[in-house]
């Protein structure tokens, strides 16, 4: 099984222009991750510009993304026939973990208000591994053979 980096990226993109909040269906192992490795390459380039540029670039990147990662995850849990609902547990911190970074590094005049959403942000950091550990966990157990209540099984990539 070899890894084509532009396949990956131009799957990225279908996934993301096509299947924006997409929550139904079914998505095989390999297509996930795909999704994934690439989303974390985009991330880690994000992260690099945001620290040489500042403001909140990796949290717009990450709300820019909610929706078809969120939607994406929800396929993958369905493929294994879980509800996709669940992808929510995790979803929920991370988009107030998002909202609130970047409106901090927008507003560099209320100081006082990082000091204070600083504790909270720790608890909602924790709560966001938590879940993330949770899904990554279910996300890794192979899919349900055959069709399943969600859909016919995914063709892969």
């Amino acid at each position: 099984m070899d890894f084509d980096a532009a396949k990956a990226v131009n799957y990225f993109q279908k996934q993301v222009a096509e299947h924006y909040a997409d929550f139904s269906g079914r998505v095989s192992r390999r297509d996930f991750w795909t999704y994934v490795a690439v989303y974390v390459c985009i991330a880690i380039i994000v992260a690099i510009l945001q620290g040489i540029i500042g403001l909140g670039l990796l949290s717009l990147f990450q709300l820019l993304l909610l929706l078809p990662t969120a939607g994406i995850t929800a396929r993958r849990l369905q493929d294994t026939g879980r509800n996709g609902s669940l992808v929510w547990i995790l979803i929920i911190p991370v988009l107030i973990s998002s909202v609130v970074t970047f409106l901090t590094a927008m507003s560099f005049a209320f100081v006082s208000l990082f000091f204070i959403v600083l504790p909270l942000m720790g608890i909602v950091a924790l709560l966001s591994l938590a879940a993330a550990i949770f899904l990554i966990y279910l996300c890794v157990q192979p899919g349900t053979p055959g069709p399943n209540v969600f859909g016919p099984q995914p063709v892969m990539i």
